[in-house]
């Protein structure tokens, strides 16, 4: 109670003392990160502000990932000036934000997000002590203790490249360990989404949680119910696009943010943790694509997300008598009423996913002019991937994968020999439907004649 009512009186923030905390200052030779590691946009950031007289860091994951030997896939900058002169400095920016405003600065094909220090006083919180609003403007000490956790709130110089660290970022870093800057529950009830960031950067990086920060994670999940839906589902893109997808889920289960909390993690494993064979392969083929530089698409991802939902119900339908395509609609309708209530997927991406699932139905159908139609689809791409990856999950038979991947690549005789060799081992599930007979003139006026009669 005295030492928050100290604070209260200085008007210091939670954690620091009167005493100014002095960092400590790493040279190049001690951490390793050279200025030309940084990418041109980052690096031209910063010296412009620098040049006009301002202070100016490469800050947050991209210093930890450069001192890890991984290449960070964007770039963050910390300065003193305000937004509106960070604003003025640059003439491709804008001012961003309304919980706290940040610029970002465009440079040919890449945006550098640049944030001015953030101050000890949060200017506005809600009941559960959720920041609001947050707007006040600081010194360089006080925005590193508003960083989440030690390893995020370390300070690059490109100018004389050392790297700048008040909350022992180096070491903990050097140990592998995530500690959170402060006290973890109150920082938790500022913003709940540090649960979700605590335990993707574990997983994607290999640490260990800290223990203090790890304990309060489970008794403040129901926090996260109260976010807006929009802001988790971007948080579980971060998680699929990790490069450690399966094991950001996985761990998430294990600390308590799955059932109920995270609705989407009811796709990926049941109650018993029993594993997704086909989620699973399809995850670890992102994470290759991200490896090797390859694009993803968001919708393809989802629907493998939710493709173990969206089987079940089908096969369900299947056995229950129903045909093929019209048990895949209702299924996938059924899916899609739950994910609209919970998951809060954008449309744009639900179209693509919808329509992956829909066309599965069609690979049965090898007759005629059928999959010469089929491969006119605009999806058909995607949808074959998806079938591959059911293959390889054991759903269907890799013959039915071969015999697709042949006749994409065949030329007109050799696809009809592919045709009429489905036929032959009754490549169609459904058969074709038979044509309706009309009837003669004579069956019409026997018909009318009869109930005349009568």
């Amino acid at each position: 109670m005295i030492r928050k009512l100290i604070r209260k009186v200085l008007d210091l923030p939670a954690g620091m003392s009167k005493r100014r905390n002095k960092p400590r200052v790493f040279p190049l030779p001690q951490h390793g990160v050279r200025r030309d590691q940084l990418s041109q946009a980052a690096l031209r950031v910063t010296s412009r502000l620098q040049e006009a007289g301002f202070a100016a860091y490469v800050v947050g994951g991209a210093v930890r990932d450069l001192m890890l030997g991984v290449s960070p896939k964007d770039f963050d900058v910390a300065t003193n000036a305000t937004p509106e002169q960070v604003h003025h400095l640059f003439r491709r920016s804008r001012i961003i934000g309304r919980r706290f405003r940040i610029v970002h600065v465009m440079m040919g094909p890449e945006t550098i997000e640049v944030t001015t220090f953030r101050g000890g006083n949060v200017d506005d919180t809600n009941e559960t002590g959720r920041i609001m609003a947050d707007n006040s403007f600081g010194s360089q000490e006080e925005d590193a203790h508003r960083r989440d956790f030690t390893v995020n709130a370390l300070f690059y110089d490109p100018f004389d490249e050392t790297v700048i660290d008040y909350h022992n970022g180096v070491k903990d870093l050097h140990a592998k360990r995530l500690v959170m800057i402060g006290q973890p529950a109150r920082r938790y009830q500022e913003d709940p989404v540090r649960m979700l960031r605590a335990v993707r950067l574990a997983a994607k990086l290999g640490f260990e949680i800290d223990e203090d920060t790890r304990k309060p994670i489970r008794a403040h999940a129901h926090l996260l119910k109260k976010e807006p839906a929009a802001r988790l589902f971007d948080e579980m893109l971060k998680l699929l696009m990790s490069g450690q997808a399966y094991a950001c889920l996985k761990k998430l289960r294990d600390e308590g943010l799955a059932r109920g909390v995270f609705p989407l993690l009811d796709a990926v494993m049941d109650d018993k943790g029993n594993d997704d064979a086909f989620l699973r392969l399809s995850l670890e083929s992102t994470d290759a694509r991200l490896r090797a530089d390859k694009p993803i698409s968001v919708g393809f991802l989802l629907a493998t997300l939710l493709w173990r939902q969206v089987n079940q119900c089908w096969q369900q339908r299947i056995a229950a008598g129903e045909k093929s395509l019209p048990a895949l609609l209702s299924a996938i309708a059924d899916v899609e009423a739950e994910q609209d209530n919970d998951f809060a997927i954008p449309r744009r991406f639900g179209v693509t996913m919808r329509e992956i699932w829909t066309l599965q139905a069609r690979f049965d159908s090898r007759s005629g002019a059928r999959p010469y139609r089929f491969l006119e689809q605009p999806r058909f791409r995607a949808a074959y991937d998806f079938l591959a990856l059911r293959s390889e999950a054991g759903e269907v038979t890799p013959q039915l994968v071969s015999w697709w991947e042949r006749f994409q690549r065949a030329d007109a005789a050799e696809c009809e020999r592919l045709i009429a060799e489905a036929k032959e081992q009754g490549g169609d599930a459904e058969p074709a439907k038979k044509r309706r007979r009309r009837r003669s003139s004579s069956r019409k006026g026997d018909a009318g004649g009869g109930e005349s009669a009568q």
